[in-house]
């Protein structure tokens, strides 16, 4: 199994923090620590617990609060949520939701990250 970590920016209502992402299309979400999310800015309350699995079989792990961020990569800036996990060993997992909404690319060949500039422009 291939994985790729890189650095980037994450932009909350309170601070910004450079960390490595794990990419991880394996993931559902993308999630953060909570140590780094109280960090960042105000998490909001989950009205249904999600209930996440974890990858050894039959661990299961409840997210009670979500984190809207804006974060850059290569220079793009994006944003979606994510999901504050008690636990979590990365400092930060950009998951298969954030990946397939802003339509990065994963090469682990090159171990290599690419965004089309194209989706980053806002449209109204």
């Amino acid at each position: 199994m291939s994985i790729i970590t890189q650095k980037i920016e994450l932009i909350g209502s309170k601070a910004r923090a450079e960390v490595k992402a794990l990419f991880d299309s394996g993931a559902s979400f993308s999630c953060i620590p909570p140590d780094l999310a109280e960090k960042l800015g105000e998490a909001t309350p989950l009205a249904i617990p999600i209930e996440l699995e974890m990858a050894e079989q039959g661990k299961a792990l409840q997210v009670n609060k979500v984190l809207y961020l804006q974060f850059k990569i290569n220079g793009n800036q994006l944003s979606d949520e994510f999901m504050i996990v008690p636990g979590l060993s990365e400092e930060a997992i950009i998951g298969a939701k954030t990946l397939q909404a802003w339509r990065i690319k994963l090469d682990f060949e090159h171990d290599a990250v690419s965004i089309d500039p194209e989706v980053t422009k806002l449209r109204l």
